[in-house]
């Protein structure tokens, strides 16, 4: 499991060359950051950054119903190696999930679009009240299309992600991620995240 506790300002939109964005979240920014997102400088991957498209415009908003078939399609990206599909999974639960989450008032699925393909998504979740850390945001499948990463579109989502949980009165954020994604959490870690262990059971 991953942590990280949001901060009461503002993430600051991070600077790639050539893309603007937007969202339903009150972003609305093109190559800037504030002196202390710089003050802060994210680490380098290991993988080189891909030079992103020029005059591109992401955006990133809440999915709708119609929106299922392309969030499937990005989702089972996941199922690639390292990631696997999980137990007992087929479209038919997936759909009642996406169905679920699209029309709750404590969740929402993002998707990042450019133009009207749909190139990324993750899933926010307000959770539990813990009663050591507060309300927490549980984040999801966090996915970018496998021809259009390393281009920055998973920072846009994850600045969202954070937007949003702030909108909903969380103190924090928590996600579990694959233990073989190293580039995963890499990614993750450059964005103020911190490991903690978590143990998961399938209940046959």
């Amino acid at each position: 499991m991953i942590r990280r506790s949001p901060t009461s300002r503002s993430p600051s939109p991070p600077s790639m060359p050539g893309i603007a964005w937007r969202s339903g979240f009150g972003w609305c920014q093109a190559g800037t950051r504030s002196a202390d997102y710089q003050s802060r400088p994210p680490q380098r991957n290991k993988t080189p950054w891909t030079e992103p498209p020029r005059n591109v415009t992401i955006e990133i908003r809440p999915a709708t119903l119609e929106d299922e078939e392309a969030a499937c399609y990005l989702r089972e990206q996941l199922f690639e190696p390292p990631g696997s599909m999980p137990p007992g999974y087929t479209r038919e639960r997936f759909s009642a999930a996406f169905r679920w989450a699209v029309e709750q008032t404590n969740a929402d699925v993002l998707l990042a679009f450019d133009g009207d393909a749909a190139v990324g998504l993750t899933s926010v979740y307000a959770d539990i009240q813990s009663l050591g850390f507060g309300p927490k945001c549980w984040l999801q499948d966090m996915v970018v299309d496998k021809e259009r990463r390393s281009q920055g579109i998973g920072a846009l989502m994850m600045a969202v992600a954070e937007s949003w949980a702030r909108e909903h009165g969380l103190t924090h954020i928590e996600l579990s991620s694959n233990a073989g994604r190293a580039d995963a959490h890499r990614f993750y870690e450059r964005h103020g995240f911190g490991r903690a262990n978590a143990y998961l059971k399938w209940l046959g």
